[in-house]
């Protein structure tokens, strides 16, 4: 249940609002239709985490407004790829809200999540793959993982990686970001009994092509056990840790 259903439901029994004020409410269930947006509410219930709010190509109005019935119903609060400027508008209204400039994320949560037991480790081929690895670790985090990193170990050196061995092992779920030719993933994988998801970064040379080599390559991993998802998505191998990770 929400936490939006469960406030309503508190007030009615306490009677702060009348039963007709609390159908209302639960009116905007499945979703809050706000003209050019129709917010997820449900979203929180089915996956376990509030809608996340993508922020290219976006007016900091229509964001504020996104925000504001997210908050409302669950107290998280996600925005990636939001620069500095729709930040600095934001946190006007939302004095509390935090940003990571490397990731370019506005985030907040209400509550200190709970947390799991396991870690996920969040592995990058270059210190260049960072702003997708903290995009990763700030999805990790809001959805109440530990969260490690380990940057720069790519295969141009390989006895980085090897070194490594003992983080590689613990860890519950690793996550590696890689450009180029995007070797990294299957390295790891072929190390570890766990899952790797693999992210492809659009770092490199010409040849790499914005990523889409490095994104062939993982795609292509010989080694068993490696997802792959989009270019730059750490937010999208963040979410699917949290999901495999206990």
């Amino acid at each position: 249940m929400s936490e939006t259903i469960k406030r309503i439901l508190r007030q009615l029994k306490n009677g702060r609002i009348s039963e007709d004020e609390a159908f209302r409410l639960l009116g905007n269930f499945p979703y809050d239709d706000i003209g050019f947006c129709k917010v997820d509410s449900q979203r929180s219930m089915r996956r376990g985490f509030p809608e996340v709010i993508y922020g290219e190509g976006k007016t900091v109005a229509q964001i504020e407004r996104i925000a504001h019935r997210i908050l409302a119903h669950d107290g998280i609060l996600l925005i990636t790829r939001a620069d500095k400027g729709v930040y600095a508008r934001l946190k006007k209204r939302f004095p509390k809200i935090l940003y990571n400039n490397k990731a370019r994320v506005i985030y907040y949560h209400k509550r200190k999540p709970e947390m799991k037991k396991g870690t996920v480790l969040v592995v990058t081929a270059g210190t260049a793959d960072m702003p997708v690895a903290e995009e990763a670790a700030v999805t990790l985090k809001l959805m109440g993982n530990k969260v490690e990193i380990l940057c720069d170990v790519g295969v141009a050196g390989l006895h980085r990686v090897l070194d490594k061995r003992d983080a590689l092992t613990k860890a519950n779920v690793i996550i590696v970001i890689a450009g180029m030719e995007g070797a990294l993933a299957s390295v790891v994988s072929g190390l570890v009994s766990k899952p790797v998801i693999a992210v492809p970064t659009s770092v490199g040379y010409g040849a790499s092509f914005k990523g889409l080599a490095a994104l062939l390559a993982m795609m292509n991993s010989c080694s068993p056990g490696v997802s792959v998802v989009n270019i730059d998505n750490g937010f999208g191998a963040g979410y699917f840790a949290s999901l495999i990770n206990t």
